[in-house]
């Protein structure tokens, strides 16, 4: 620890995050842009300008230039900007458009808002030829545009489909090509003792040496948490885990954040020792590995928090007060998590399993409650009773499934109505070309009175686009019955239905006396419409 070197802020070793900054010359063009805009009729287009970045470096094109060009293209195709979806730090190889928080959320809940979807450069809006596919699918079908501001792209022509292709598949081979020179990065970095890229084993942080190269340095406090935990754990009456977080907690040595799980995977970690590490995955435990060099020995990329002595000495005596934690369920051990809640506390119920004499007891307790309240014992008949009551009341709803509906072809028919009446109307003032005889007249008139009456028989909405809801053919029984209870179970979680547990002490009897009381929306029905994944395509 008596190496002089200049350690990294922890904001600096937190992950990247891109601030837009906007300068008063910025500012002053965006003003003008919007004064602009505003010049443009009321049915001009709708634009959504979308706005993506990794990580800004001074090659990239930063958020703030990337609107302000797309705003001028906006008003050169006489469109006005209904929004912005501005998704910095992220990846567009590994974050596909409608996963990304805003343009996700514009493209799966307020897609009837916009007509164009403007972007600076199809590779800051897609890198992955499926992605491209399905966005382009996605367009045809509800009727959107895509427009590039340095690309040749239009999706109303068929040369302007095949260039999104052709380009789309050059921006994905450049994405390979970066992500097979990260993964060589990191395999190279496995091999060597010095510190290049990745996050440090708590207990270390980022430093620079004298020649300024890149070194790991131990955290004193983490150094002094580290070790006190070890003498707490292999002294005559050990402190548990859960005892440990509080004190370092109390302590100001660690975060309020810190877990027992999370405690002990610190400690089991062997990079303590000064080693490189790697992640092992087994059966769904979270373990670190040590990396051994060509030589087969391990490899060393700092001082040593721990001795193999001290770290051995450790690990023994946390393997013989380890318990054997029962098989992971792969939906998780409480069904409808998030639905049963306490009548007291009104924290989340969830599954607690003991073994008394070899036998397995489960039971639903709270997470506020003093030791998890009267332990409410049979988890499969409180399930069994909520099914029932949920079925009873639910049961026979239609499931209505949101469907997308375009307005556009309304609108040519509408237009079309309205120019032929204002036609037969100017024909029929006085002088017109229908009032020359009588027959014509009448003829005009009737016509005229057919184009009102089918003018009036359409709903304006259809004008619109929209979504509506549409029966899909089955109760909510039907689809319960097909989906089992993870469906029933993400149904009440999505619509917000709760079922509050009172569990009351009855004199004389173990088991407490259970009260279930289902708590629904009034706005039920709207909330049970199921909003189907647009983007689900299978390739």
């Amino acid at each position: 620890m008596g190496k002089r070197a200049r350690t990294h802020a922890a904001a600096d070793r937190a992950q990247y995050a891109v601030e837009t900054k906007w300068t008063e010359a910025d500012l002053a063009i965006l003003t003008e842009l919007k004064k602009a805009e505003a010049r443009l009729p009321d049915d001009a287009p709708q634009a959504l300008l979308s706005v993506r970045l990794s990580v800004l470096t001074d090659d990239t094109t930063s958020p703030v230039r990337q609107e302000l060009d797309l705003r001028r293209l906006a008003l050169e195709r006489g469109c006005r900007v209904v929004g912005v979806a501005s998704d910095l730090n992220v990846s567009a190889t590994k974050v596909p458009p409608w996963k990304r928080k805003e343009l996700g959320d514009w493209l799966n809940n307020r897609a009837p808002e916009f007509d164009e979807i403007l972007f600076w450069k199809l590779d800051r809006f897609v890198r992955r030829l499926t992605d491209l596919s399905t966005m382009i699918d996605w367009c045809l079908r509800c009727g959107k545009n895509l427009v590039s501001k340095n690309d040749s792209i239009d999706l109303t022509t068929t040369a302007g489909k095949i260039m999104v292709t052709i380009i789309g598949g050059v921006a994905e081979i450049e994405a390979a090509n970066s992500s097979t020179r990260v993964a060589s990065l990191w395999d190279y970095t496995k091999t060597q003792s010095e510190w290049l890229v990745g996050k440090p084993a708590y207990g270390y942080e980022t430093a620079e040496d004298e020649d300024g190269r890149v070194v790991l340095a131990i955290t004193p406090a983490a150094y002094l948490a580290l070790h006190w935990c070890r003498r707490a754990a292999i002294r005559v009456k050990p402190a548990s885990a859960r005892r440990m977080v509080k004190v370092l907690v109390r302590a100001g040595l660690c975060g309020p954040g810190l877990t027992a799980s999370t405690l002990l995977r610190r400690l089991r970690n062997p990079a303590l020792m000064g080693y490189r590490v790697e992640e092992d995955r087994n059966g769904g435990v979270r373990r670190s590995k040590i990396v051994l060099g060509s030589d087969g020995q391990p490899i060393r990329v700092a001082e040593p928090i721990f001795t193999e002595e001290e770290y051995s000495s450790l690990q023994t005596v946390l393997d013989h007060r380890a318990k054997d934690q029962p098989t992971r369920h792969p939906g998780g051990a409480t069904k409808f998590l998030g639905v049963l809640i306490c009548h007291d506390c009104r924290s989340n119920m969830t599954v607690q399993k003991n073994q008394v004499n070899g036998r397995s007891y489960a039971y639903l307790r709270c997470g506020k409650c003093k030791a998890g309240g009267h332990g409410a014992p049979n988890p499969d008949e409180i399930y069994g009773e909520l099914v029932d009551d949920v079925l009873r009341v639910l049961g026979d709803e239609p499931v209505m499934t949101r469907e997308y509906r375009q307005g556009a072809k309304v609108r040519q028919e509408l237009q079309r109505l309205e120019q032929s009446i204002s036609y037969y109307m100017t024909g029929l003032e006085p002088g017109g070309r229908f009032t020359k005889t009588r027959f014509t007249k009448e003829q005009a008139e009737a016509t005229l009175d057919g184009l009102i009456k089918q003018l009036e028989a359409i709903d304006p909405e259809s004008a619109k686009d929209r979504w509506v809801a549409v029966h899909n053919g089955k109760t909510f029984r039907k689809h319960w019955e097909e989906g089992g209870m993870e469906a029933m179970a993400a149904d009440l979680l999505r619509v917000g239905i709760k079922c509050v547990i009172k569990r009351t002490r009855v004199k004389g009897i173990r088991a407490p006396h259970i009260h279930m009381k289902i708590m629904i929306p009034k706005d039920v029905r709207d909330r049970l419409i199921m909003q189907e994944d647009e983007f689900a395509v299978a390739f």
